[in-house]
């Protein structure tokens, strides 16, 4: 999938974000639009630091108050990569985040990005009687194909 098509798939998931946010329960104050539209935005997972980056016009509380509320309301999930620092990114289902949302995330060990493999489906696994999964975290780790090329580079030159 291109980045165009997840683009136009991503307008076509989220609509208008006031109204989502409204149908969440959630006020849609400009600070939390522009934490919303910043994740609509993003190729792949933000953590509260990259969010921070991004968005100098908004403190990092805001944007951690802001990450906290969509999270309640199941605006956004939180992917744990490994790496320390949780990630976010938007649910892509307009009701809330369910486990059919849930797709593999891959985390790049050399350059410490994680990305979201969408075409990607988490494997379906049967749980002992009387568990229920809420959520999913699959996450893949290694070489992410402009890491890899990079290293192969390297070794060639040697």
């Amino acid at each position: 999938m291109s980045r165009h098509d997840l683009v136009d798939e991503m307008d076509e998931l989220i609509g208008n974000p006031e109204e989502r946010m409204l149908s969440h329960g959630v006020k849609p104050t400009s600070s939390r639009l522009l934490v919303f539209r910043e994740l609509a935005r993003a190729r792949h997972p933000y953590s509260i630091k990259d969010l921070e980056d991004r968005l100098l016009t908004v403190d990092k509380s805001t944007i951690f108050r802001t990450l906290t509320l969509l999270l309640q309301h199941h605006l956004i999930h939180a992917i744990e990569d490994g790496s320390g620092a949780l990630k976010y990114e938007l649910c892509c289902g307009h009701d809330e985040c369910t486990l059919e949302d849930q797709h593999t995330h891959f985390y790049c060990e050399h350059c410490h990005r994680t990305f979201c493999l969408h075409d990607t489906k988490v494997p379906q696994i049967t749980l002992p009687t009387g568990f229920v999964a809420q959520t999913i975290n699959y996450m893949i780790k290694g070489l992410c194909p402009e890491c890899q090329a990079l290293i192969q580079k390297k070794i060639e030159m040697f």
